[in-house]
């Protein structure tokens, strides 16, 4: 396989003839594990989040902040094959502008999203999620994310977790709940591409919960940017998540995540709906 590409330049597009934008996905963002190809795997979803956000910002040019972005991941796409990217304004105005695009592959849908964009008010925010992470310093930098049962994205991201990783059963008897500081393993800049990347850039918190844990995939996948991140709130690039599950039931489990500036500053928060997978009989 070739080497890895940083997610800036996974996020480079073509433009094509009807103006749309493309761009392939690259096998080492499959979210299946390292030790294997990435066609056991599927196409990491938050690489995808960031692809959608990115191509309705380019192809519509659009300067206002985003703050909503919701995906529907309907099939998988191939690896190293174009994604095309049809971004269109669905309405504009001076505080409020609505987005979507539809991406495809040779005529088949892989993902739909929508975006909200908009500026910010000067009255002083009311942020009742204010929580300042543990000191980044002081946690373990082996507590991290490695091996061969690691996924393929997880190689672009540096991880530092509380009191983790806990896959595998480490949270039986416990809230599932994971907690790290990550960042983009070449200290880029934290912005909302980086968001959409890292705030899916986890395992699901239900699989601390059993050492065998069940399959599933991503549906539906929503993004709430609340304060645009700085160098003063995510230094070097780094910002503190929490990842926790919310139910588990009836062939779906949802989880959220929300992750902190390095003043407990409430960046950005995440929903994410995932559908179990039937299990084949043995």
């Amino acid at each position: 396989m070739t080497p890895p590409i940083s997610l800036d330049a996974a996020l480079t597009f073509q433009v094509l003839d009807d103006g749309g934008l493309s761009a392939p996905v690259p096998g080492h963002f499959s979210n299946g594990p390292s030790s294997m190809t990435p066609e056991k795997g599927f196409p990491f979803g938050g690489l995808l989040a960031a692809l959608c956000a990115q191509s309705m910002r380019q192809g519509l040019a659009l300067t206002a902040p985003l703050r909503t972005l919701s995906v529907q991941y309907l099939s998988a796409a191939r690896f190293g094959e174009q994604v095309a990217f049809r971004p269109r304004l669905l309405r504009g105005g001076r505080n409020v502008l609505y987005a979507a695009v539809e991406a495809e592959q040779d005529g088949r849908m892989t993902h739909h999203a929508t975006g909200t964009y908009g500026l910010d008010a000067a009255p002083a925010p009311l942020t009742p999620l204010q929580a300042p992470p543990p000191p980044l310093d002081r946690l373990d930098p082996k507590a991290t994310i490695r091996g061969p049962m690691s996924p393929h994205f997880a190689q672009h991201v540096e991880y530092r977790f509380d009191g983790g990783p806990n896959i595998l059963g480490g949270n039986v008897g416990k809230p599932l709940i994971e907690r790290t500081w990550m960042r983009m393993v070449d200290a880029r800049p934290l912005d909302e591409v980086g968001l959409c990347y890292l705030l899916d850039a986890l395992y699901p918190p239900a699989w601390t919960a059993s050492k065998t844990p069940a399959a599933m995939t991503t549906v539906d996948l929503r993004i709430d940017i609340l304060t645009d991140p700085t160098p003063q709130t995510a230094p070097d690039g780094w910002a503190f998540f929490e990842f926790r599950m919310l139910d588990l039931g009836l062939g779906w489990t949802v989880d959220e995540a929300i992750a902190w500036g390095a003043d407990g500053t409430p960046l950005a928060l995440s929903r994410q709906r995932r559908k179990l997978l039937p299990q084949r009989p043995a």
